[in-house]
């Protein structure tokens, strides 16, 4: 059955293309068309937006459910965490976030992502990537020490290779990879180095070959370094990006995922979080602003990430992100919203899948009061008319 839209403005994921008839069928938009009147004028239709960095395993419940982002994977089943997996991800999609990255995913968002797929659930378009890292790094030191059962860890460049063949086995579609230390990680510090040359060298070349994408978790100078040196695909967080690394970051067109509310969440101590971890972030951010303005001045690729887990950035928080994104790198709010779409898309190699509303592509859609390409303010969850992904009407309800 095909479902219409005539007489709507419609910004579709680059511009504006002004009042429009939008056609769609299950799962693909089938026309994109001028339109002689305007039916709702205070209404506009933009693409779902695309968070290339979340964490879907957590508590899915309202509040904390008396646990924390480190206690809930040591006190919940697999299969209960699989079911949390799935309701943080319904959760984005009905907030207008129709596309999600979970970049430290296993077997149990991997199961989430074949159900949503499938269409046993709805549920966004989910890509997951697997974590390789190493005894001590940043991944390993969410878990605390006394705790046997670890998720999979790396410590020679044969183990590197062949936990990246276990996670393609097991469905992944990407790696995550760790430059630096990080800051809700217990007892390291930021500028530690984690894996070796030679073991990043080895999952890097281990993923290329299997046809994913690397994401390098890096808030160090020395850690973004390392991971542009040995080719990673995308840096995560980037806190102390440097003007040289700016230059070659740009030249490349690697995107950049900034993760700007969570660093500030925990700096000013506005979610439980650790006093080792509020330094942390403190530090971090003291002089982040000032570098991510000028890397935006000198052409870096910044794309929607948020490191969405529920505890400290909720799901539906990415369009506070998408704002945010404005004040700190000083860019425009169509910038932005490319940022938070079409760009976000196409850093993972879906932009012939979502991010754009054109014929062909998924139906995955926001209809929104205001102009948040012109006033990125508008873009905010209380003008959130109805959303629309792969097809289906998940959440409020269509203009009539």
């Amino acid at each position: 059955m095909t479902h219409r839209l005539d007489g709507i403005r419609v910004w579709d994921g680059t511009r504006d293309v002004g009042v429009s008839g939008l056609a769609w069928a299950p799962d693909r938009i089938e026309e994109v068309t001028p339109a002689a009147e305007e039916r709702w004028p205070e209404l506009c239709v933009l693409p779902g937006l695309v968070d290339t960095h979340v964490h879907l395993l957590g508590f899915a419940g309202e509040g904390d459910g008396g646990t924390d982002t480190f206690t809930f994977p040591l006190v919940t089943t697999r299969e209960e965490q699989t079911l949390h997996a799935a309701a943080n991800a319904q959760k984005a999609m009905r907030r207008g976030v129709t596309t999600l990255r979970d970049l430290a995913g296993d077997q149990a968002q991997a199961a989430a992502r074949r159900a949503f797929e499938l269409g046993i659930m709805p549920g966004p378009r989910l890509l997951v990537s697997g974590p390789v890292g190493m005894t001590a790094g940043h991944g390993d030191l969410f878990v605390p020490p006394a705790v046997k059962e670890r998720a999979p860890l790396a410590d020679s460049p044969d183990e590197c290779r062949k936990l990246v063949r276990t996670w393609a086995r097991a469905g992944l579609t990407g790696i995550k990879i760790f430059t630096s230390g990080g800051v809700l990680s217990i007892g390291d510090k930021v500028g530690w180095r984690n894996h070796t040359r030679e073991e990043l060298r080895a999952t890097i070349d281990e993923a290329h070959a299997l046809g994913m994408l690397v994401s390098a978790h890096a808030h160090s100078e020395i850690g973004i370094q390392i991971a542009l040196e040995e080719g990673a695909d995308s840096i995560e967080h980037g806190t102390e990006l440097t003007a040289e690394q700016a230059e070659v970051l740009a030249a490349r067109g690697t995107p950049v995922g900034p993760t700007l509310l969570i660093n500030e969440i925990i700096a000013r101590g506005k979610a439980a979080a650790s006093a080792e971890a509020r330094d942390k972030a403190a530090e971090l951010v003291a002089r982040r602003d000032e570098l991510f303005r000028a890397a935006a001045r000198a052409g870096v690729r910044f794309v929607l990430a948020t490191d969405a887990s529920g505890y400290f950035v909720e799901f539906g928080d990415q369009l506070t992100e998408v704002v945010r994104m404005t004040e700190v790198l000083g860019i425009d709010a169509e910038t932005a919203l490319r940022a938070a779409t079409s760009d976000a898309a196409a850093s993972m190699g879906l932009g012939n899948v979502t991010g754009r509303i054109a014929p062909g592509l998924g139906a995955d859609f926001i209809v929104l009061r205001g102009r948040p390409w012109e006033r990125a303010a508008d873009l905010a969850p209380e003008n959130i008319v109805a959303v629309v992904c792969r097809g289906v009407l998940v959440a409020g309800e269509l203009p009539s």
